[in-house]
């Protein structure tokens, strides 16, 4: 596989993940605002910041508020990293390389798009939470043609690779919303916070009915245990990760002889880290800490995608 097509099937994959869990950051502090204290910090700064864009943000809009912030990572052609944006990009990246997809899956990430922008295109939204719903539900019927109506070859496992490790750093960026929200101070993890503040939470990964299968009550450590290390629910982090980690195997037994798998590497010792690290540590030692150091960790697997396959003449 020529490396400008797999790194634009990878991109299109992480692109599209980008866009639904944009949807749900913004659908879960839509929601958290319902139930949310009057001496808690504002929701929506925090959310800005756990992006890293807060200086993007700033030169746009002069006052962080539920409008500003859902415009900016909905709607604004001008942020790279909005889902109007993102799904451009998406999009782009899929008719460039529509020999190595499914018909349907080119099709699909279009309808998504042009649905987003039609949107965008509105003076005001009817029901926010509804736009975002539909959002959701669009990401998850793209990513069940993906696996529907591709052969697990070369380029479903480079788009498998960009979703999973975009899902696993937003997986840990929506934690981090709730790090901002419910506990402004890094004192205050592991204290006991309110239960439909963690259950919408787990709803923003669509968790809720999972975690109860397995734990009878929400409790703070179990929620983050459940986030980071749960190894069979599909948004977790230890899950995304081991994920990736298989796609890789399969990827560098295609790959050229003396091919470099820095990628590969890294990744697979954050999946043997994942494997040993308890909930207890991550608290004691500080949730946003670990997870500031995590975000770190899966941004330098990315950068060695582009080192190790994405300058390569050909794998």
């Amino acid at each position: 596989m020529l490396s400008r097509v797999a790194e634009s099937i990878y991109w299109m994959a992480r692109q599209v993940e980008r866009a639904e869990n944009l949807a749900r950051f913004l659908e879960v502090t839509h929601n958290l605002i319902l139930d949310q204290p009057d001496n808690l910090v504002d929701p929506w700064a925090p959310l800005i910041s756990v992006t890293g864009d807060f200086e993007l943000f700033a030169d746009r809009y002069s006052v962080t508020d539920v409008d500003s912030v859902t415009q900016f990572l909905a709607f604004d052609a001008s942020y790279p990293s909005s889902m109007l944006s993102t799904l451009r990009q998406a999009r782009e990246n899929a008719r460039g390389v529509r020999e190595s997809l499914s018909s349907e899956v080119y099709e699909q990430v279009n309808q998504f798009y042009r649905f987003v922008n039609q949107a965008s295109q509105q003076s005001k939204l009817e029901s926010t939470n509804n736009f975002l719903s539909a959002v959701r539900d669009m990401a998850i019927q793209w990513t069940g043609v993906l696996d529907s109506t591709m052969s697990r070859n070369l380029g479903w496992h480079f788009a498998n690779v960009g979703r999973m490790l975009e899902r696993a750093d937003k997986t840990s960026r929506i934690l981090d919303v709730k790090y901002f929200n419910i506990l402004p101070k890094v004192d205050d993890v592991g204290t006991a916070v309110d239960d439909v503040q963690w259950s919408a939470l787990l709803y923003a990964i669509s968790g809720f009915e999972a975690y109860r299968r397995e734990h009878r009550m929400i409790n703070i450590s179990r929620v983050v245990e459940f986030f980071l290390f749960n190894r069979t629910f599909p948004r977790s982090i230890r899950f995304c990760v081991t994920a990736a980690v298989a796609s890789f195997a399969e990827i560098i037994e295609a790959s050229q002889p003396g091919s470099d798998h820095t990628a590969l590497e890294l990744a697979s010792s954050l999946k043997h880290r994942l494997s040993k690290t308890s909930v207890e540590e991550v608290l004691a030692g500080g949730m946003h800490r670990f997870i500031d150091n995590l975000q770190s960790e899966l941004n330098d697997i990315g950068d060695a995608m582009n080192s190790d396959y994405f300058h390569a003449v050909s794998l």
